[in-house]
């Protein structure tokens, strides 16, 4: 049993709790997982199962939606609404022309320091594990990307809430991303929701809600390897030599462009291995036994 699975994540749960639950459905060890998700966030969880477990990290790497609330007026320890509150204040003063207006800032490439409640490293420790023991670090600024930032909604008050749709790159986080527009706005915030609505082209509107998951459909519900890498070029092998040299790591002539990352597949679509090209012969790299 090789594919991923489009999981609508339910809150509540961590996303090893989802491959755990895979794994007893499928009866299959060999299960992981691709763009963690925190425990409280819901939506559109990748689960690979068999040799799609070799593809998470490029199925992590395609760009994101989220459906995120943001709660303004008040900030917390780990930027989101399962920590402490540090700050309350009155935000009936922000309106909704204030909060649009300001969206545009953040749109594009921008700077984003990594909350301390994360999953990075520093000096062999996770962030998170520092944050539990009370240690704060300096965290460098990185580049990210925010292809989209909409408002959706707008509810004014004392603790005034938005609803805000947002695309963006690999290494954005969300939360920050509520702590730093409420920062802007000089009332301070954090994300009280999260529901995350794409990864590449897996849309939460084909997800298969957990709960739902059962031995007798979950086969039916595969996406396979090949097509849920459908972005990168194909390189379809005729020949049985071929599978045999590709198998055993040996080039072939191409006529395919220059590419960083080639999919090779046997005449039934079935992926066979991963290449790059240099404009005359298809190089593997990871290859499917």
């Amino acid at each position: 049993m090789n594919g991923i699975l489009n999981i609508d994540k339910p809150a509540g749960m961590t996303s090893h709790d989802v491959v755990g639950r895979v794994r007893r459905v499928a009866h299959l060890k060999r299960v992981g997982h691709a763009g963690t998700l925190d425990p409280d966030a819901t939506g559109v969880l990748l689960v690979c199962l068999g040799v799609a477990t070799r593809l998470a990290d490029y199925l992590a790497a395609e760009g994101k939606a989220y459906r995120a609330v943001l709660a303004l007026g008040a900030t917390t320890t780990t930027e989101d609404a399962s920590g402490e509150v540090l700050t309350r204040v009155d935000a009936s003063q922000v309106t909704e022309a204030d909060l649009a207006g300001l969206l545009p800032r953040f749109i594009g490439e921008i700077a984003q320091v990594p909350p301390m409640v994360s999953a990075l490293h520093h000096e062999g420790k996770r962030l998170y594990e520092l944050a539990r023991q009370g240690i704060t670090v300096e965290r460098v600024a990185r580049t990210i990307t925010i292809e989209r930032l909409v408002l959706s909604d707008f509810r004014p008050g004392i603790s005034a809430t938005a609803t805000l749709d947002v695309a963006c790159g690999k290494g954005t986080y969300i939360r920050t991303l509520c702590a730093d527009l409420g920062a802007a706005l000089g009332v301070g915030g954090h994300m009280a929701a999260l529901r995350r609505t794409r990864i590449g082209a897996f849309g939460i509107e084909t997800a298969i809600a957990l709960e739902d998951l059962t031995p007798e459909n979950i086969a039916a519900s595969l996406v396979s390897p090949s097509e849920a890498l459908a972005h990168f070029p194909l390189f379809r092998l005729t020949l049985e030599s071929e599978a045999h040299d590709i198998a055993h790591g040996r080039s072939l002539l191409c006529t395919l462009p220059e590419a960083a990352v080639v999919r090779i597949v046997d005449a039934e679509n079935s992926l066979l291995a991963l290449g790059r090209t240099d404009g005359e012969r298809l190089h593997p790299f990871k290859v499917f036994g």
